[in-house]
């Protein structure tokens, strides 16, 4: 579904189905996946020019239609989903890559499993990009998502980024995480940015993703998103 939504020919028609309905309920459901993506683009290839040439893509999905593989082609990125369809599948695209690219069967949770699979094929003691890309939104504050997040910051070599978007309906800092019915944990931009922890952010901090350095001025009529998606990208000072 993802991919439909981005555009891309890796999908069968009950995703297309699903998403035409959703589409109907929820409007801003493709402009926002488009402008997630948007931003994980601008931000590979932002780490890219910094000189990273290797990356971490946690809770990936599917690595298609512009995944930081075809972003940053110079570069060795794995990525890492707990889902074994989506491993089957992802096998299958990344042949089109060889040598460039793997895909990582772990739990983004299990932080030492992480670092023990991806370093098979990344160098830790080296600047990492790791990307944790519209994923945290979906895992609950019982699971302790940032204490995973903080274990991978440790063992990051300095000079390495961390980019996050995260999903929020603007909750005040001082209300409590809440997971919602359906699925979801809806963060205060302040609780987001807890994610980073010491690393200082990169300008123009944390911001709504469209304002996170655009490659495009806005237009008249662009889409507003009526629900914010908070991004950034710090540094792991050396």
């Amino acid at each position: 579904m993802y991919d439909y939504m981005l555009g891309g020919k890796d999908n069968f028609a009950v995703d297309r189905q699903a998403l035409d309905q959703l589409a109907e309920l929820i409007p801003e459901a493709v402009p926002l996946a488009r402008a997630n993506r948007a931003f994980l683009q601008r931000a590979v290839r932002y780490v890219a020019r910094a000189g990273v040439d290797q990356f971490l893509d946690l809770g990936s999905g599917l690595p298609t239609q512009g995944s930081a593989h075809e972003v940053a082609p110079e570069a060795k990125v794995v990525y890492v989903d707990c889902d074994p369809v989506v491993r089957a599948h992802a096998a299958v695209l990344l042949r089109r890559s060889p040598g460039r690219a793997r895909f990582v069967q772990a739990n983004l949770l299990d932080p030492g499993d992480v670092v023990e699979k991806a370093g098979e094929f990344l160098d830790f003691d080296r600047p990492i990009g790791v990307l944790l890309v519209s994923i945290l939104h979906f895992i609950p504050d019982s699971d302790d998502p940032q204490g995973a997040v903080a274990a991978l910051r440790e063992r990051l070599a300095p000079g390495s980024y961390l980019v996050i978007s995260h999903a929020t309906t603007g909750r005040a800092d001082d209300e409590p995480s809440y997971t919602r019915p359906g699925g979801g944990t809806d963060r205060s931009p302040a609780r987001i940015r807890e994610f980073f922890g010491d690393f200082p952010l990169e300008p123009p901090g944390m911001v709504q993703a469209t304002d996170w350095r655009p490659d495009r001025p806005k237009l008249v009529g662009d889409w507003s998103l009526p629900s914010s998606l908070m991004a950034g990208v710090a540094r792991k000072a050396q």
